[in-house]
């Protein structure tokens, strides 16, 4: 599974001035996210039906939360590193710890951490776009 997921995300990869036309928000979303949830975040990506739970629909977040965006819990469930492992299994990857290697090798282990997190800020942010 965890190799389908790497082949389904290196497929999806976009480069550097794809990203810029984007946003790194879109971007990233569409590098880390959409192989599972879908470009238009319904949970409809190539993998979902590969997965044993279905991708969640990211488009009714906020309609499901009484109208408001739960901004935290989106960063909280992409970050995933602050996730207790006595509540469960996660379904989705933990992107916080999947960015950080990368990005501490790039920038340094305190830059690293600002950038992982700046990461994740943009796909929420980017997310909270998306809702219906």
């Amino acid at each position: 599974m965890k190799f389908l997921i790497a082949v389904a995300l290196a497929g999806l990869a976009f480069n550097t001035a794809a990203a810029q036309e984007l946003g790194n928000g879109k971007a990233e979303y569409m590098n880390s996210c959409a192989v599972c949830h879908g470009p238009e975040g319904k949970g409809h990506g190539p993998l979902g039906d590969e997965l044993v739970k279905r991708p969640a629909d990211l488009t009714r977040l906020s309609r499901d939360n009484g109208g408001a965006f739960p901004y935290w819990r989106v960063f909280a469930m992409i970050d995933g590193r602050t996730m207790v492992p006595e509540h469960g299994d996660r379904d989705m990857p933990v992107w916080g710890r999947q960015f950080l290697p990368g990005d501490v090798k790039k920038y340094g282990p305190n830059a690293g951490e600002i950038v992982t997190r700046e990461r994740i800020h943009d796909l929420a942010g980017y997310v909270e776009t998306l809702q219906q």
